[in-house]
């Protein structure tokens, strides 16, 4: 496994792979848990080499967040990749990737605006012009991303069909589904954040949003399973509820009622000093 720091044995080592096969791409800012290795996995079933970028993204952090926090820690991280067949780590500083006089900005409207994007203003700019500079730094044939993050999945698809990119196609971003823990909590790096009692207590959210989804599913009101859901969460040790929305799929439109279409219900909330996003689909009305 070759990591690198700079672009051009970036490029060396990317020309050097695409000779012998196709090429898959994981996005990650580091602190690897057994979610990302399972898009590594998928990377590895769907290319003939994998490349995977580690790099902690100054621009999708706002004023306050936990840019100084997050953890960075490189070299366990490349540990795990060589043991699942990583070929190369792209792992540049922020000079590498900003250089001085940066001055380029991607905005993807609509899908970005709402949900996350209204709670953290900038976020998703700092997510495409990051992710379309790793598009264009390794060429990759396809990329995978989490569907945890369902909102940053729906802004890139986006992206990709608006810019006409080719490597890869919008169509071979490919989504992977939430990997959980033992009590359905999502796998995030910022779990690490949780006190024992608080991880614990987070718990209640994926449970709570299951309720919600089986009460929708039933015919119940959608806006009253929302707000039995925000109760729930805050009666379980939830400092506040960012939001929680039933939302079309792909356009991320909020729904007062179910659809005919897939749809998802995506949730944020924060509890100690973790702010943990969730979401789950919801099966479309019969026609």
């Amino acid at each position: 496994m070759q990591t690198v720091h700079s672009l051009d044995p970036l490029r060396k080592e990317v020309a050097r792979l695409r000779e012998t096969g196709t090429l898959a791409l994981v996005p990650t800012m580091g602190a690897l848990h057994e979610g990302h290795l399972t898009l590594v996995r998928e990377a590895r079933a769907r290319a003939a080499h994998v490349a995977v970028s580690i790099f902690v993204n100054p621009l999708q952090f706002g004023a306050g967040e936990d840019l100084d926090a997050y953890p960075r820690q490189l070299e366990r991280d490349c540990a795990l990749l060589a043991a699942e067949g990583v070929d190369l780590v792209w792992a540049p500083g922020v000079d590498a990737m900003y250089p001085q006089g940066f001055s380029t900005n991607i905005s993807v409207s609509g899908v970005s605006e709402g949900l996350c994007g209204a709670q953290r203003p900038g976020h998703f700019d700092g997510v495409a012009t990051v992710v379309c500079k790793l598009f264009h730094q390794v060429l990759p044939d396809v990329a995978l991303f989490g569907e945890k993050d369902w909102q940053q999945l729906a802004v890139i698809r986006r992206m990709a069909r608006d810019l006409d990119l080719t490597r890869p196609h919008a169509g071979d971003i490919i989504g992977v589904a939430t990997v959980r823990e033992a009590d359905g909590l999502a796998m995030s790096s910022r779990n690490a954040y949780l006190t024992p009692r608080e991880r614990t207590q987070a718990a209640s959210l994926p449970a709570a949003m299951k309720t919600a989804i089986s009460a929708i599913e039933a015919g119940e009101d959608v806006a009253a399973a929302i707000a039995s859901l925000e109760a729930g969460l805050v009666a379980g040790g939830f400092a506040s509820v960012d939001y929680v929305r039933l939302c079309d799929a792909e356009s991320l439109a909020p729904l007062e009622r179910r659809s005919a279409r897939p749809m998802r219900l995506l949730a944020a909330a924060r509890i100690g000093k973790a702010r943990l996003i969730d979401n789950m689909a919801v099966a479309p009305a019969a026609c």
